[in-house]
């Protein structure tokens, strides 16, 4: 029996104003290449790097919050090796004296996070839509990502499938926006997952084989499952498994070969020249330890203890700090209204029918109309009786397009009439009169005659009627 051994580094474009090493806007959503440049971030000649202070107090703010060791003392590194998109020839980087040391996430064991300046972009003509179709080929250089702060975070190797991959680049990625210390969009290339993977059957580790530059969860899982299979083939086969680089072909389901893999002697560290050595006594570490909010762990067992939610219900308000502040406001003004008001009735109108309608219009929070207040009135009107499930649907999706108060809503509608017993009695009364034969089939027991007799009252009560009511009412009359 194969044994899997799996540890990852994750790479995450950092949000600060400006680069690592220069005073250029550190500008991810900028379009147009090479606007966002300068000579130390193109690597002329003679520029020196200064260090950004902002990058490297995120950076200790995530070893905070994972309970990761901060040193006394930090430095860069030079990891020089030669690709189009290093201008330098070289990266600054760390190699053995880290920002942050250690710590646990997932239950999975933390190497080190250290920081890094991030490399050019590369776009090859025959990607390019609007590249002209007789031109010559080519490779085109955006120097706009070079040199952005970059935080590289390396774990253990204790994950042994691709499914706990997943769960662990998950929670980074919802840490790093709680904390405000990255975007960690994929799909925008700010966060980028490799994989070093090996089997054995034994404790002993097998060959490491990297997979680069996974760029969704999706491909994170599927390419570590397929890895570990192929790895396993070849072991089965008899044959050796060679430590090297490998991509993630999408369309192909499979990992591709891209080099041999390098060695760290392969990069000739050695310590950055042009940049002294961070005592990182000089920094406030209890104004940064106080900047560490809430974390998503502990807002999902704090939503099943305050709020009586499921576990599956609190992960997915967690995902987002904004979701999940906006719920508890909600259930916050619909307890004002009416104090026993059960969170899980605030939950299912706000997940099923509120973001229902958020994604159907491809919009988020930002954008939404409805207020926490205004949501929670709609929700307390149902469990007072004055709407019932139906029409509260209709007056969320009346909110949802123009923002108005439910109660102008209901005015004008005519559903804000107060409904007396009598009323109810005398529509019951026409009703009775109306259907001779389905009073004639309830009196022989046939039960489901009470029920279309209830669907008419509130056909005619415009659906404000309690069909609880309704249909006690209905057996007194009818006794």
């Amino acid at each position: 029996m194969y044994k899997p051994t799996i540890g990852l580094e994750i790479h995450s474009e950092l949000k600060t104003k400006t680069k690592m090493f220069c005073g250029c806007a550190n500008d991810p959503e900028e379009r147009h290449a090479n606007v966002n440049i300068c000579p130390v971030c193109t690597g002329h000649p003679g520029c020196l790097p200064t260090i950004n202070k902002e990058a490297v107090r995120k950076v200790i703010k995530l070893g905070m919050a994972l309970g990761s060791e901060i040193p006394t003392i930090s430095k860069f590194d030079r990891k020089n090796y030669f690709y189009p998109d290093l201008p330098k020839a070289y990266q600054i980087s760390q190699y053995d004296q880290p920002l942050v040391a250690g710590g646990v996430l997932k239950g999975v064991r933390l190497e080190r996070v250290h920081l890094e300046e991030d490399t050019a972009r590369i776009a090859h003509s025959s990607q390019l839509t609007d590249y002209p179709k007789d031109a010559k080929p080519a490779s085109l250089i955006d120097y706009n990502r070079s040199s952005m702060p970059l935080m590289e975070l390396v774990t253990k190797p204790d994950i042994t499938s691709g499914e706990q991959a997943v769960a662990f680049a998950k929670e980074l990625q919802l840490i790093l926006r709680y904390l405000g210390i990255s975007d960690a969009d994929m799909e925008k290339g700010q966060m980028r997952v490799e994989a070093n993977i090996s089997v054995s059957k034994t404790d002993e580790l097998g060959t490491k084989v990297e997979v680069k530059n996974l760029n969704s969860f999706r491909a994170v899982s599927d390419s570590i499952d397929f890895e570990i299979k192929r790895q396993i083939e070849l072991l089965e086969r008899g044959e050796k498994v060679v430590q090297s680089t490998r991509g993630w072909d999408e369309k192909k389901k499979e990992t591709v070969l891209q080099r041999l893999k390098e060695q760290a002697h392969d990069y000739r560290y050695f310590p950055e020249p042009d940049l002294p050595a961070i005592d990182l006594a000089h920094f406030d570490m209890e104004s940064i330890k106080d900047e560490i909010i809430e974390l998503p762990q502990q807002k999902r067992e704090r939503l099943v203890s305050e709020y009586g939610l499921g576990e599956e219900q609190a992960n997915i308000l967690a995902e987002s700090i904004e979701t999940a502040e906006w719920f508890e406001r909600a259930v916050s003004e619909a307890r004002a209204i009416q104090s026993d008001m059960q969170s899980s009735s605030v939950y299912n109108y706000f997940i099923s029918d509120l973001r229902g309608m958020m994604k159907e219009a491809g919009i988020g929070l930002d954008a939404l109309k409805v207020t926490p207040f205004h949501f929670a009135r709609v929700i307390a009107f149902v469990a007072q009786g004055k709407l019932n499930s139906r029409l509260a649907k209709d007056v969320l999706k009346e909110m949802f397009d123009t923002g108005a108060d439910p109660d102008e809503i209901m005015n004008a509608k005519g559903l804000n009439e107060d409904i007396s017993t009598e009323m109810l009695q005398g529509v019951i009364k026409e009703t009775i009169e109306e259907n001779p034969k389905a009073i004639e089939d309830y009196k022989k027991g046939q039960q489901n005659a009470l029920q279309f007799l209830v669907g008419k009252v509130m056909g005619k009560m415009k659906g404000r009627a309690n069909p609880e009511e309704l249909k006690g009412l209905f057996e007194e009359l009818l006794k």
